[in-house]
Order: structure tokens, then sequence, then C-alpha cells
């Protein structure tokens, strides 16, 4: 069966400079969805918002946005404001398991509040033309929340609904429920999206055998660690390409110029790249000792000594398997 690969959204990582890189470099994901709009009260939308969802910034790839809310006015803000730059759908992000957001009754904490997420849906279906998507978690205290909001859902014509089979108290912790992804299968008229842990090409197959009815999967965490993954997924192989470091390297590059013309001073942009390197980190021969690496450089000239340490011996390595 033929199937769709997605990226997840990850704030603070797959922004357009990251989408673009990737594509450009790795390809293999058909649909990238934006970072979340989060508006805080005031109907506004931030400059990084804006320039994350320009067209001119979007040119080569499909981008879905998203938006984080417990408020009908919010979201029908935000929908009007990415229909006038022509996107179709919003995706509504009931996914994220973070305490700061959960606890403010969104992300994962508003699946157990079926009621405002009626209202909320009532007043998008009714005050716009924009197509609503969903991104969930099963819930956040346990996973029949999600089971509960079904009947709510269904009651809309929604695209989908991606779900990531964890609950939100446990972050990313712990393994994913698959017999509780199960259950939502048979209890929702929704085409659903498989979203949780597909970190290796072994684990994707697994993964689309056990959900045969599935032809959509969602790729997080695991396309930031082996950017190679989707397009490896794609060409059902486990072979990395020849050149797999060199490749690396000249992302890598192309990402760090990209952010530190964004972002001011080395402060900024060491603990961005910081962030990426925590993933990148984790398909090197010796993660714990490449990230160490990463944290001790103290400025940019450091920083980029220790990447080129890392990437040689990484094709010192290559070419002697």
């Amino acid at each position: 069966m033929a199937f769709t690969l997605l990226s997840s959204p990850l704030q603070g990582f797959t922004d357009f400079r990251f989408r673009n890189a990737f594509n450009h470099y790795f390809g293999g994901i058909d649909t990238f969805y934006s970072p979340y709009i989060r508006l805080n009260g005031k109907l506004k939308i931030k400059q990084s918002y804006q320039n994350d969802l320009l067209l001119e910034n979007n040119t080569t790839l499909e981008v879905i946005p998203q938006i984080i809310t417990n408020d009908p006015d919010e979201f029908i803000f935000v929908a009007k404001y990415v229909r006038s730059l022509g996107y179709k759908e919003l995706n509504w992000n009931l996914g994220c398991p973070y305490p700061m957001v959960t606890k403010s009754g969104m992300g994962s904490g508003l699946i157990c509040n079926p009621q405002r997420i009626n209202e909320v849906l009532h007043r998008a279906h009714n005050e716009t033309d924009i197509l609503v998507s969903m991104k969930m978690r099963m819930g956040y205290e346990h996973a029949e929340e999600i089971l509960d909001a079904f009947p709510i859902l269904d009651n809309y014509p929604l695209k989908s609904i991606a779900i990531h089979a964890r609950i939100g108290k446990q972050l990313y912790k712990g393994p994913v429920d698959l017999d509780a992804f199960e259950k939502c299968i048979s209890s929702t008229k929704h085409k659903l999206y498989y979203n949780g842990d597909i970190t290796s090409v072994a684990a994707f197959k697994d993964i689309e055998e056990r959900f045969p009815s599935i032809d959509h999967f969602m790729i997080g965490r695991g396309l930031i660690a082996d950017p190679f993954l989707p397009a490896m997924i794609k060409n059902n192989t486990t072979e990395y390409p020849k050149n797999r470091w060199s490749i690396f390297s000249e992302f890598h590059d192309t990402i760090y110029k990209d952010y530190d013309e964004y972002l001011s001073g080395p402060t900024p942009i060491k603990m961005k790249m910081l962030g990426f390197w925590e993933f990148f980190s984790q398909s090197t021969s010796n993660p714990q000792k490449v990230y160490k690496a990463i944290k001790k450089a103290s400025n940019p000239i450091k920083y980029k000594q220790a990447v080129a340490q890392i990437l040689n011996a990484e094709i010192k390595l290559e070419n002697s398997i």
C-alpha cells in the first residue's frame, strides 16, 4: 500500500529554515507541519510566526500551519490569517505534553474537556471555511480521554486526526501504547494518522504491519535524530548513502548559517545548535562523547572545530567499514 510521510512539528526546531534545508538535502517527507502558533490571549500574530508561514519562505514544500489554543476567538483569528496567506487547512494541536502548556488547559491538557473542544470546532466550522485537522495524544492522564472526545469530533468534517500513541503525562518517556492506538481506529469515523517512536526503518515496518489500515505516518524527533530516515523508509532500504556525513555536513552548515544570520550574538546560536545536537548526536557512533564535545564548545570558533572533528571521525569510520 502506498503511504504518506509527514513531519511532526517540534517547537524551536522545525521552522522554515530547517524545513527547507531538510527538504533540499534529504527529502522523503511529503508534508511538513509548522510549529504551532500560540497567541496568549492577544489577537496578534508574532513576527516569527508570520515569517515561518510566508509563502516565499516555503516555495519547495507543502506546509500545514498549526495552532495551539483553547479559545474559539483565537482559533478563528488564526484561521482567517492563514486563509489570507492562501493556506486551506489549519491543524489544531491537542498533543503538546509540556506542563506549561497543559496546565493552561491546552495541548494534551484539553483532551479531557470535550465541551470546550466542541465550542471551538462549532465556531470554526460555522464562522470560517478552513479545513480543520487535529494532532492529539491519547489524553493527558489516561488513554481513555481521547475515546470520550471522539463522539464530539465525529460531529465535524475533520480532514484527519494524527495521534501520538502516548499520554501527555509521559512526555516522551516510556513505550508508545499501540493497543490504545488500535482501540482508536475502531472508535472514530475519522481518518487517523500514526505518530510516535518511528526512529528506524525496522520500527516503521513494525508499525505499518501492525496497522494495515493506516497509510499516513508522522515522524517527529526521529527525523531530526536521523535526517536520512524518511528517504530510507520511502526507498525501503537500511543502507545510508555512501557520502552520508558529507551530505549531513552541508546540511549542518546551511542551517548554521541561516540561524546565525537570524539570531543575534554567539549565545543564541550556541543554544540553538546545542538543541539540534541533542538529536543529531544520536546517529553518531558515540552519542554521549559527541554531545559533550558540542556542549564544551564555548564560542563559534570552538564550535566549528568540534563539529569538524566529529564529522571527520564519522567519515573516517564510514570509509573503514
